[in-house]
């Protein structure tokens, strides 16, 4: 990801909640620097699971989309793993590089939220560029904005009643803040020591994807630590100088 906008004054990221949902598009999502923070709250003792709307079965030019999907899984499995996260689960209405906004999007999603009933929920860059240079990919921008939309959706018994009547899943309105990864415009920051190193383990897991990113040879580790240290190190000068974890924080 390119460089984050400087924000004028960052605030730590709340610490007073138990349970946490990532909502992305596809893996390896997360691991491009919310799963250093994400290693930190789970080492404290914190519940954080992960949804993904897609198993990234577009991702890998060299592969077939089910043998794509297949080993992607795999690895997101792994990789969530190593940051403390147990519960992992991937929706399956919804295709990887064209995932559509609308009603199907957010019914999904609300029923997520509905099921693990978090207080913090955590989604991608949902604006059009990564720091106001590269274009943002339309399964982020959607993704995102459907997270945003999710959490109120959530709340209200009379948005999709049919996931009470069919599913059995009551409303929840506890969900106190959105965090954005990635956003250009952060506002909030999550201090990250011993969780860089469960992130670059993170990260590395995506072998497959990885290599036929960045071309055959390519090793996984290196590519992870190159792209974290350097990205966290960077976001910690806009906070308090230590590493960390920016975070464009909605509360609710």
């Amino acid at each position: 990801m390119p460089g984050t906008a400087t924000a004028p004054s960052l605030s730590p990221m709340p610490e007073d909640w138990q349970r946490a949902l990532a909502v992305v598009a596809h893996p390896d999502d997360l691991e491009y620097g919310a799963a250093a923070a994400v290693a930190e709250w789970t080492a404290a003792g914190r519940e954080v699971t992960y949804v993904l709307v897609t198993r990234g079965e577009a991702g890998i030019d060299g592969l077939g989309p089910q043998e794509c999907a297949a080993i992607r899984e795999a690895e997101q499995r792994a990789s969530a793993a190593v940051v403390g996260v147990r519960t992992v689960e991937f929706l399956d209405e919804h295709q990887d590089g064209v995932i559509e906004a609308g009603l199907p999007l957010r019914r999904d999603l609300s029923a997520a939220v509905r099921r693990h009933r978090p207080e913090l929920l955590i989604t991608l860059n949902h604006h059009d560029t990564w720091g106001g240079v590269a274009w943002n990919t339309p399964d982020h921008r959607v993704v995102g904005r459907a997270a945003l939309d999710a959490a109120g959706d959530a709340g209200n018994r009379w948005i999709f009643p049919e996931l009470i009547a069919e599913q059995g899943l009551d409303p929840w309105d506890g969900v106190r803040w959105v965090a954005v990864a990635g956003s250009p415009y952060p506002t909030h920051a999550k201090e990250v020591g011993p969780g860089i190193e469960r992130a670059v383990a993170s990260l590395a897991e995506h072998r497959a994807y990885i290599t036929g990113l960045e071309g055959a040879g390519q090793d996984p580790e290196a590519y992870a630590r190159g792209f974290l240290e350097p990205m966290l190190r960077s976001a910690g000068e806009q906070y308090r100088g230590a590493p960390a974890t920016l975070f464009q924080l909605y509360p609710r």
